[in-house]
């Protein structure tokens, strides 16, 4: 089965503006949670009081087989989309749920234009098509590329080394390219938290970050405006301007282009969201 994901925002209210912005990454680095784990784990995710900010469950295309259901699924090809048509029959032989997307890695003796070839020939409509855009030279041909397909870009906003992760005015200007073209974009890797801040020797992005500084993209930011957003580090800070920007419609909007990240924690999300006011238990919201 196939499913269209729920990458867009919800209705107002305590979850909506965060609606399916997790994408569960637990099997792959840092977690590295064993699949037996991890499964039941995101099981539990579905089924708690944040479950409408859980998203798909992104599992490597060559794990398929043990996967079970019922499941949303994202697939990764880190091979390229030369693996899809296998990937695509070995899911619909295990029917572990609904395939919601495929995140492709573009390699590097393919053009961006073969990639979106291969997704247009093979990807059943309704699953989202996400091409994982290199940092270089390739990017403006890759995000070039998509325009005016079904697809989406995917950004790698960090790794294990400080060089995985790019610097704000690298990240700024990614942003800015993806928005001036209209593409809606996930994010992987680094964003571990709600707010920008120093892990040992990697400086990490905020998620909140990223989704302020595509606020700004979408308003006409220049990339130093963008840049000094990536680099705030003040919870407060960052939080009330989330909260302004939900207030006024600006949140739903900067939803539509960044849709959604992968994390190898749905709970450390989750509590930097609570802690910063955005989100709120049910029970919480009458009093």
């Amino acid at each position: 089965m196939t499913a269209s994901p729920g990458s867009a925002p919800g209705p107002s209210g305590p979850l909506g503006p965060f609606d399916a912005f997790l994408d569960d990454a637990a099997v792959f680095p840092p977690g590295d949670l064993p699949l037996p784990q991890a499964l039941p784990a995101h099981q539990g995710h579905r089924s708690a009081w944040y479950a409408p900010l859980v998203g798909s469950f992104v599992c490597p295309a060559a794990r398929v087989d043990e996967l079970t259901g019922p499941l949303a699924v994202s697939l990764t090809l880190p091979d390229g989309p030369d693996a899809l048509p296998q990937a695509l029959e070995r899911f619909a032989r295990a029917a572990p749920g609904v395939l919601a997307a495929v995140e492709v890695v573009l390699p590097e003796r393919m053009t961006a234009a073969e990639a979106v070839a291969a997704l247009d020939a093979h990807l059943p409509a309704g699953v989202a098509g996400f091409l994982e855009v290199p940092r270089g030279p390739r990017q403006e041909d890759v995000l070039d590329a998509l325009v005016g397909t079904r697809h989406r870009a995917k950004f790698r906003t960090g790794g294990l080394v400080p060089q995985a992760h790019p610097d704000e005015r690298e990240l700024s200007r990614t942003i800015l390219a993806a928005a001036g073209r209209g593409l809606p974009f996930k994010c992987t890797a680094g964003l571990h938290h709600a707010v920008r801040h120093t892990d040992g020797a990697l400086e990490q992005h905020g998620f909140l970050n990223v989704l302020l500084a595509t606020d700004a993209a979408l308003r006409g930011g220049q990339p130093a405006e963008l840049a000094e957003i990536l680099a705030e580090r003040s919870p407060g800070i960052v939080a009330g301007q989330v909260a302004a920007a939900a207030e006024d419609g600006r949140l739903a909007r900067a939803r539509t282009a960044f849709l959604s990240f992968g994390t190898c924690s749905i709970t450390d999300p989750v509590t930097d969201l609570t802690a910063l006011g955005l989100v709120r238990r049910p029970e919480e919201t009458h009093t």
